[in-house]
């Protein structure tokens, strides 16, 4: 039998909310063992003056323990 735990992790780019949901989850996967997936619960972004200068996501990332 598997258990699963979910993480919460928010990431950023400066490029859109796709760059920054892929870099959220290849840096958690650097870090955590079988990552089976993810989602995204919230988005945001950073403006100065008038432009958008960051993408935020925040994602909850399901990953299965070790037995």
């Amino acid at each position: 039998m598997s258990i699963a735990r979910i993480t919460e992790v928010i990431s950023s780019s400066p490029i859109s909310f796709d760059d920054a949901t892929k870099r959220g989850v290849e840096r958690a996967a650097s870090t955590l063992d079988n990552v089976k997936g993810a989602w995204v619960q919230d988005q945001k972004v950073v403006v100065e003056n008038g432009t958008i200068t960051e993408y935020r996501v925040t994602l909850k990332i399901t990953f299965v323990l070790n037995d």
